[in-house]
């Protein structure tokens, strides 16, 4: 049933009923008066059995990839989160790889040159085959750019938490192996969740260990890569480039951008305003790989997107 059809006297009651949870923004969602309702639900989350854990008392499943934005807090041990890993990963990976490619061609770069009336028949372009493209977070996103890129002729480095895949690729590491990775790769990926591990994971000493003509494109969120300090290494390496789909302060209320440092003026960053999932019928994509996940769960079955929610604490 839908929340926002149930009348105030009966709202506490059906989220004390109910198995499961579908949101968009589970802070902004449930009011005041509902987390009561849910604080009752503490549950077990000792082992059930030798092998595995006791399932939670509620699983909230978004329908949003990532679940930095969720209340941890306010939330009691028995009930789990789940994000959508690979709700919109298709319609990403293929604006991740529009990204690549326009960066490497200077599309953008040349197009102002013809419009300003110069020609610049002989002006080089990057050529990708032969080059390393570092995935930072192989999960459903990742792992969709992964063949978009192999189809260039690049090697591909990546990098999740375990440190293994069932994947092609031509390194699986964990973020112990950042420097390695980053010091090897013609372009980089970030597909990472934001977590307290990996807010300002990129900052001035990463950066530094980069090609100074390399690529950045970032589809996750935007306090993985220091601000300030992308800003700097921009201006100071102009063979170097970056593609932002996410920022640092995205707007909620007016549609208006606000950004710290102005990186729309500089030639090599490419933007676009955190919509790469964005294509026709993206919710009903997204809202059904969130069902089945919620579906799976009902029946018993393995389900894919629990986050640990220590990850996220502070």
């Amino acid at each position: 049933m839908f929340m926002d059809d149930v009348v105030d006297d009966r709202r506490h009651a059906e989220l004390q009923r109910a198995d499961a949870l579908l949101s968009w923004v589970i802070g902004s969602e449930l009011r005041n008066d509902d987390w009561s309702a849910l604080t009752g639900r503490q549950g077990s989350t000792g082992p059930a059995g030798q092998d595995r854990p006791a399932p939670p008392t509620l699983l909230i499943q978004l329908l949003s990839a990532g679940v930095d934005h969720v209340p941890f807090a306010r939330l009691p041990p028995g009930i789990a989160v789940a994000g959508n890993a690979g709700g919109w990963a298709e319609p990403m990976a293929e604006h991740v790889l529009a990204m690549i490619l326009a960066l490497a061609k200077r599309l953008l770069v040349e197009q102002d040159e013809l419009r300003r009336g110069a020609f610049n028949k002989e002006a080089p372009t990057r050529e990708l085959r032969g080059g390393t493209c570092a995935i930072l977070g192989f999960g459903g996103i990742g792992r969709t750019v992964a063949p978009l890129v192999r189809a260039l002729g690049m090697r591909i480095f990546a990098v999740n938490s375990s440190g293994t895949t069932h994947e092609s690729v031509d390194f699986i590491g964990t973020l112990g192996d950042l420097e390695h990775v980053l010091r090897a790769a013609d372009v980089v990926v970030v597909t990472l969740p934001l977590s307290a591990t990996t807010r300002g994971l990129i900052g001035c000493r990463e950066l530094g260990w980069m090609r100074p003509d390399a690529i950045i494109v970032n589809v996750a969120r935007g306090p993985i890569v220091d601000e300030e300090a992308l800003y700097q290494h921009l201006r100071e390496h102009p063979g170097f480039s970056a593609g932002l789909d996410v920022w640092w302060d995205e707007p909620f209320l007016d549609d208006r951008l606000r950004v710290g440092h102005p990186f729309l003026e500089l030639p090599n960053v490419l933007g676009s305003p955190h919509n790469s999932g964005m294509v026709d019928g993206w919710f009903e994509l997204g809202l059904g790989r969130a069902a089945e996940n919620v579906g799976r769960y009902l029946l018993g079955e393995p389900y894919v997107g629990l986050v640990r929610r220590e990850d996220y604490a502070g």
